[in-house]
């Protein structure tokens, strides 16, 4: 079992939900570089569990403790591990799982894989839980990136049926993404947040989930990163965001409705501003060819309903070999989607480092 991604900056992530702790090991950072823990313990605090209605009432401090690769607040060039205490499980709420896999979760295929093995409690090393150390990995690298005057923000485009307004496509203001960088349950347009949190609370009342999409947005990246083909900052960045549990689908700029244009409505004009070249529009999302051509890289990720639900659905027995019913139970999201804006934006700025 292997959870890495990186070659110039690598990132280990190990530890299973309901296991002693989980963390991440990260090689190839620069040595000499500051790192703000308080701003990091920010970005934590907004994937945190238990502090919204919207997620599960699991609470965990999601505190990191560093074991190597900082002296004071500088990175000192060796390793930096990270190690996130688990101190609020509740185990015996899966049981019942060990012969009974949950519709939508991993616990089939992982138990054929490993031959019955895998940890099913809380979803074991599948477990979103796992995107706590993700988060610590991003806002290292993030910190990095904005030195060099690269911005990441993501807002909650949808819940359900209920969207956001979406970033302007070719000029992102600082100050929204601050806004956005800081917020719990990040919008662009606020009004829509009521309307969001009772489309969640209708699939809690009635034991079930919703899910949603994510936008994402990468300022301030210059022309020319990225390679052709196999090695495109789509896939790189489309690679480290299918690292987060649930996302079931990406696209890029004006993504999938490029299909429903002609070339003259699709190709975006270019222009020279201030002596630089820009486009007018930002259908392409920031990237042609796989290579960055200096505009705002955006891209939208699908974000799967949570499959632990409370509702009785119908599974197998693999024991007996029969066909049976199954209740979840447990602490679970009824929406994670505000949840994986912090966790799409950092496993970004893991890609983005990665490019530079």
């Amino acid at each position: 079992m292997s959870s890495t991604f990186g070659e110039k900056i690598k990132i280990s992530i190990f530890g299973e939900s309901h296991g002693e702790g989980i963390g991440v090991v990260i090689d190839g950072l620069p040595a000499g570089e500051r790192i703000d823990m308080d701003a990091v313990l920010e970005q934590m605090a907004r994937r945190a569990p238990g502090r919204d209605k919207t997620a599960t009432p699991r609470k965990e401090s999601d505190l990191p403790k560093i074991l190597s690769g900082m002296l004071g607040d500088t990175l000192t060039g060796a390793p930096l591990c990270a190690v996130i205490e688990n101190t609020n499980t509740r185990s015996q709420d899966y049981g019942n799982l060990m012969t009974k896999p949950r519709p939508g979760h991993s616990d089939y295929t992982a138990f054929v894989k490993y031959k019955g093995s895998n940890d099913v409690r809380g979803g074991g090393h599948f477990s979103g839980r796992l995107t706590a150390p993700l988060v610590f990995a991003g806002a290292v690298c993030r910190q990095i990136l904005a030195e060099k005057g690269i911005e990441i923000a993501a807002h909650i485009k949808s819940i359900g049926s209920v969207s956001d307004k979406p970033f302007d496509p070719v000029f992102i203001a600082p100050e929204l993404i601050k806004r956005l960088n800081s917020s719990s349950f990040a919008l662009i347009d606020e009004s829509v947040e009521e309307k969001m949190r009772d489309e969640v609370e209708a699939a809690r009342t009635e034991l079930d989930s919703v899910g949603g999409t994510v936008e994402c947005a990468v300022t301030g990246l210059p022309a020319g990163l990225g390679e052709p083909m196999f090695d495109g900052v789509e896939g790189a960045i489309a690679k480290a965001v299918f690292g987060v549990p649930a996302v079931k689908g990406i696209e890029f700029g004006a993504g999938f409705e490029l299909a429903k244009m002609r070339g003259s409505q699709s190709n975006d004009p270019f222009r020279f501003k201030d002596g630089k070249v820009v486009t007018e529009t930002n259908n392409c999302g920031g990237i042609l060819g796989g290579i960055t051509d200096g505009m705002p890289l955006i891209f939208r990720a699908a974000i799967k309903p949570t499959p632990s639900i409370a509702r009785e659905q119908k599974t197998v027995d693999l024991q007996s070999g029969e066909n049976t019913v199954l209740t979840v139970k447990g602490r679970h999201d009824p929406c994670i989607v505000p949840r994986a804006v912090p966790v799409i934006e950092a496993v970004t700025a893991i890609a983005v480092i990665n490019l530079l």
